[in-house]
C-alpha cells in the first residue's frame, strides 16, 4: 500500500467541495482512489468565516477524529469543527503537525487561497489513479493548493492536474 497523503483542493464556489463527495465516491467504488477521511471548507461571499464538515460517507475505518479536523481547521481559519476546543495546544499540536508535513508553509498557503467566495476539499488518501482523478474533475473544477508530497512528487501532481 502507498503512503497515505493529505492534499487540499481548492474550488471556484463554495459549493465545488461538496460537490467533489460525489466524483470522490464513484471513484473509491472503482478503486481508482483510496479515501481515509475528507472534510470540506464551504466559505460563501458573504460569510466572515468559513463552515467546515468531515465527509462521512467517504470515511473508513481508519478515518481521523473529529477533533483532528477541528484543530487543523482551528489553526487554518480559527473555526473548529465540531466544537472541538482550540486552546493553549494548539502550539504543541502544530509542533505536531508539522511532523506529518503540515506545518506553517502549508498553513499559509491554504489560508492565502481558501477565501470567500470559494471551497476546499481536505482529502487524506493513497493508491490514487491520478489520471484517472484528474479526468474526474473536468474544466480545471479542482486546484491542488497544498500537499505533503515532496517538492518534486507534489510539483509532479499539479503538473498531472494542470494538463
Amino acid at each position: 500500500m502507498a503512503s497515505t497523503t493529505l492534499t487540499v483542493w481548492k474550488f471556484p464556489t463554495p459549493e465545488g467541495a461538496q460537490q467533489a463527495e460525489s466524483v470522490l465516491l464513484a471513484l473509491q467504488k472503482e478503486q481508482l482512489i483510496q479515501v481515509h477521511d475528507a472534510a470540506v471548507v464551504t466559505w460563501r461571499e458573504d460569510a466572515k468565516k468559513p463552515k467546515t464538515q468531515q465527509l462521512n460517507s467517504l470515511t473508513g475505518a481508519g478515518a481521523l477524529s473529529g477533533t483532528f479536523w477541528g484543530m487543523l481547521f482551528g489553526l487554518l481559519f480559527f473555526v473548529p469543527l465540531l466544537g472541538a476546543a482550540v486552546g493553549a495546544a494548539a502550539g504543541a499540536i502544530g509542533g505536531s503537525l508539522s511532523d506529518v508535513g503540515i506545518d506553517d508553509q502549508f498553513i499559509d498557503g491554504v489560508k492565502s487561497e481558501v477565501k470567500p467566495g470559494t471551497s476546499a476539499l481536505f482529502l487524506l488518501s493513497s493508491d490514487a489513479v491520478v489520471e484517472r482523478v484528474r479526468n474526474a474533475f473536468p474544466g480545471g473544477q479542482a486546484q491542488l493548493v497544498r500537499s505533503n508530497l515532496s517538492g518534486t512528487q507534489e510539483q509532479q501532481l499539479r503538473e498531472v492536474f494542470a494538463a
